[in-house]
C-alpha cells in the first residue's frame, strides 16, 4: 500500500516491509549491520588492569580489528583457554585474572602479533 501527498511526495508505503531507522533501507538489504570493523593503529595490546574494579585483575586485550561477533567469538576462546570468566564489548575483551602470558600465546596462535603494555 502507498500513500502519496497531494504534491506527489511519498508518505509512507508497505511494499518493502519494515525498515532499519538507521539507514533507512529495507531490514533485509540493512546497511547498519555490515559496519566496517574498528580501525586503530593496528597493534594489538594486552594489558593488566586493576583500577576502578574494587582491587580485582584483568587482563584486558584492545586493539584487535574485528566486528562484534567475532570480538566475541575471540573472547569466548581466550576465557576459555585461561579458565576463567570475562566480557567482549566496545571493542576490548576483558578476562578475569591476571593471564597475560596465556592471553598472548593463545593470540600469536591464532596469528595476530600482541604487544605487552602498561607496567
Amino acid at each position: 500500500m502507498k500513500k502519496l501527498l497531494p504534491s506527489g511526495g511519498l508518505v509512507y508505503s508497505t511494499d518493502a516491509g519494515r525498515m532499519c531507522p538507521g539507514c533507512r533501507q529495507p531490514v533485509s538489504a540493512c546497511t547498519c549491520k555490515q559496519q566496517a570493523a574498528p580501525k586503530g593503529d593496528g597493534v594489538v595490546r594486552v594489558m593488566r588492569e586493576s583500577k576502578g574494579r574494587g582491587g580485582k585483575t584483568v587482563t584486558v586485550i584492545k586493539g584487535l580489528p574485528l566486528d562484534a561477533p567475532a570480538l566475541a567469538q575471540l573472547g569466548k576462546q581466550l576465557k576459555a583457554a585461561c579458565g576463567s570468566g570475562g566480557t567482549a564489548k566496545d571493542g576490548i575483551i576483558e578476562v578475569q585474572g591476571d593471564h597475560c602470558d596465556t592471553v598472548m600465546q593463545a593470540l600469536q596462535k591464532q596469528g595476530y602479533a600482541p604487544k605487552r603494555a602498561g607496567g
